[in-house]
C-alpha cells in the first residue's frame, strides 16, 4: 500500500468523505425506523471504503453509474448534502426535485449519471458513456458500480461484452458485499473466483480489500492509467461486507450474529483512522474532520425535513409529453 503519493489533504478529504457516509447512513436507519419517509431505503454501511477509495482516484468529472444502495456513491462523487437528504425526504428541492427517492440520487453536473432500482441497469449506460468519450476525443474516465449479484444479469454480460469489443476505457466495479439480496456469495457463484466471470472476455481483472480504503485508492489509480493506456475495460471487485440488511427493515436472519461481529473487526473506518495516524495525522484532527461531517450531516437532514414538497401539477415537468392541464379529462 503506497500512500507517498497522497498528500495530506487528499487524506483528509478521503476521511471526511468516510465519516460523513457512515454519519449519514446511520441517520438514515434512525429515519427508516421512525418510518419519517417512506419506501425502502438501502445503506452503504460497511462498503464506504469502495466508493470513497475509488472517487478519490477519479477526477471530480469523470462519470460514474450507481445503484439503489447509491448513498456512498453521491457523497464521494460531491453530490450536495442537503440536495440528497431533500431527495430522500421526497422534497420539491431534491436533486431530482422528490421524483427519483432514495433509490435513484442522480446529478449530471457531478458526473453521477444515474442510481439505478434495477439490478445491472447502470453497466450499459457506463458503456455509453465511456464509447462517446472515444468517439468525441474526450479524456474522462467512466466507472460502474454493481453488486456480485449484478454478475449473473444479462446486462451486465452485454455491457462487458461490448465494452471488450469496442475497446474502451471503463471501470467495471464489482462491490462484493457478501450477499446478493439474502444469497451468500459462495451460494450464487459457479467458479472458482467472482473474477472468473471475466475470463470469457478476455477482460483484466483485479480483486482487493474493499475495507482499506487505501488499497482501493492504489488499485483504482493503478486500472485508470492502465485502462486508458490499453483502451480497455478493466474488472475490479472489491471485497467488504455489508454491516445492515438488504434494505432497513430486514431481520437478516440469512447472516448471523458471529459473521457480523467478526466483519466489524475489520471496520473500514477503524482502519483508515489509524493508517492516517501513520501518516501526520494527530487524533485532535482527525476528530475536527469528524465533527465536520457529523455537522454537515445533522444540518442536512434538519434542512430537508422543513422543506415543502412537489406540488401535484410538478408531476406533468420533465415527460417526453406534456399537455395543458384543461385538456386532460
Amino acid at each position: 500500500m503506497n500512500l507517498v503519493n497522497l498528500s495530506k489533504d487528499k487524506i483528509e478529504w478521503i476521511l471526511n468523505k468516510l465519516f460523513t457516509i457512515r454519519f449519514f447512513e446511520t441517520q438514515i436507519q434512525k429515519i427508516a425506523k421512525e418510518k419519517t419517509v417512506p419506501g425502502y431505503l438501502h445503506t452503504y454501511l460497511g462498503s464506504e471504503a469502495i466508493a470513497v477509495g475509488v472517487m478519490s482516484a477519479l477526477n471530480e468529472d469523470d462519470w460514474i453509474t450507481s445503484t439503489y444502495r447509491n448513498h456512498g456513491h453521491a457523497i464521494a462523487k460531491g453530490c450536495d448534502l442537503k440536495s440528497m437528504t431533500s431527495e430522500i425526504y421526497g422534497r420539491s428541492n431534491g436533486i431530482c426535485k422528490g421524483k427519483g427517492g432514495s433509490m435513484h440520487i442522480s446529478d449530471f453536473h457531478k458526473g453521477m449519471l444515474g442510481s439505478f432500482g434495477i439490478v445491472a441497469a447502470g453497466p450499459p449506460v457506463a458503456l455509453g458513456a465511456a464509447l462517446q468519450e472515444k468517439i468525441n476525443k474526450g479524456s474522462k474516465m467512466t466507472a460502474s458500480f454493481f453488486g456480485d449479484g449484478a454478475i449473473h444479469n444479462g446486462a451486465f454480460h452485454e455491457a462487458a461484452g461490448l465494452s471488450k469489443l469496442l475497446k474502451v476505457s471503463l471501470l467495471f466495479v464489482c462491490e462484493n458485499n457478501g450477499y446478493a439480496e439474502a444469497t451468500a456469495t459462495d451460494w450464487h457463484l459457479n467458479t472458482n473466483k467472482l473474477t472468473d466471470i471475466t475470463k470469457s472476455y478476455d477482460m483484466i481483472s483485479y480483486t482487493g480489500n474493499g475495507m482499506n480504503v487505501f488499497e482501493v485508492h492504489e488499485i483504482t489509480k493503478k486500472a485508470i492509467e492502465e485502462s486508458k493506456l490499453k483502451n480497455e475495460p478493466i474488472f475490479l471487485e472489491f471485497k467488504s461486507y455489508r454491516y445492515s440488511g438488504q434494505y432497513e427493515g430486514d431481520n437478516q436472519l440469512y447472516q448471523s450474529l458471529d459473521e457480523i461481529k467478526d466483519a466489524k473487526k475489520n471496520d473500514p473506518i477503524d482502519l483508515a483512522f489509524k493508517v492516517s495516524q501513520k501518516f501526520g495525522f494527530n487524533e485532535v484532527e482527525i476528530e475536527k474532520i469528524k465533527a465536520e461531517a457529523l455537522n454537515n450531516v445533522q444540518e442536512a437532514f434538519i434542512f430537508a425535513s422543513k422543506q415543502s414538497w412537489p406540488k401535484p401539477e410538478d408531476a406533468l415537468e420533465d415527460v417526453y409529453v406534456n399537455y395543458p392541464m384543461d385538456q386532460i379529462k
